[in-house]
């Protein structure tokens, strides 16, 4: 870990009331996000124009009805830690506020035609060692905000795979193909379900997931991440 995110790590834990992405103190009113780094929030605005950079990762591989992220990630950004606080170190909260204001950017969108939310499974070794879904926190807070049902346990994650850090596209694909199961694919007949992940980058796992879904009889499917990962 490197030095700045150890830091951050530690104000976290003693000063909770602490900005997410810079690490100084929040005032009264401001929560997760100082008002400083709330207004620089690099928002992707996908969910405006749906002849974005996401919804063009699944061209050609499975019919998606709208696609988003809400926020572009580097590792240069001090925004990368807001998904290290929640994908790491135990930061729910985080999870479930970003969800919220991802909410309110995707109300009187398309994404209001959505039946259900559901997050991207991991698998129950994954689970237990980490203790919660990360993406789990992201719809639920989406969930709230836009008044729709979210299921966080009708899709199950039957293959553990390994890391797609460092993998290829094509590696990617293949590390996750076969990895989804749907126990009870009748209730999402003819739903349209919104998916979410917490960081899409070439998005292998949420299209390994999306293809389940999309063997159902009239289940349509949009995509959506808190974070999106732009490959040189």
């Amino acid at each position: 870990m490197e030095t700045k995110e150890y830091i951050r790590s530690l104000v976290n834990i003693v000063y909770p009331n602490c900005c997410a992405a810079c690490g100084n103190a929040l005032y009264h009113n401001e929560n997760v996000l100082c008002l400083d780094c709330f207004d620089d929030l690099p928002r992707t605005q996908f969910h405006l124009n749906p002849d974005n950079d996401v919804a063009r990762i699944f061209w050609g591989r499975i019919p998606v009805i709208n696609a988003t992220a809400f926020m572009y990630f580097s590792r240069e950004s001090r925004y990368r830690q807001i998904i290290h606080e929640l994908k790491y170190h135990g930061n729910h909260q985080i999870g479930i506020e970003m969800g919220k204001l991802f909410g309110l950017e995707l109300r009187e969108t398309p994404f209001e035609e959505i039946d259900v939310i559901h997050p991207v499974p991991l698998h129950r070794v994954k689970l237990r060692q980490r203790g919660y879904n990360q993406s789990e926190c992201i719809a639920m807070g989406i969930a709230e905000v836009m008044n729709k049902r979210v299921e966080t346990n009708l899709i199950t994650r039957v293959k553990r795979t390994a890391t797609q850090t460092k993998k290829s596209r094509y590696e990617r694909w293949m590390n996750v193909k076969d990895t989804f199961h749907i126990p009870e694919p009748d209730f999402f007949c003819n739903k349209h379900v919104l998916l979410i992940d917490d960081v899409i980058t070439t998005g292998a796992t949420i299209e390994a997931c999306a293809e389940e879904l999309l063997r159902i009889q009239g289940t349509r499917v949009s995509i959506a991440s808190l974070a999106y990962v732009q490959l040189q």
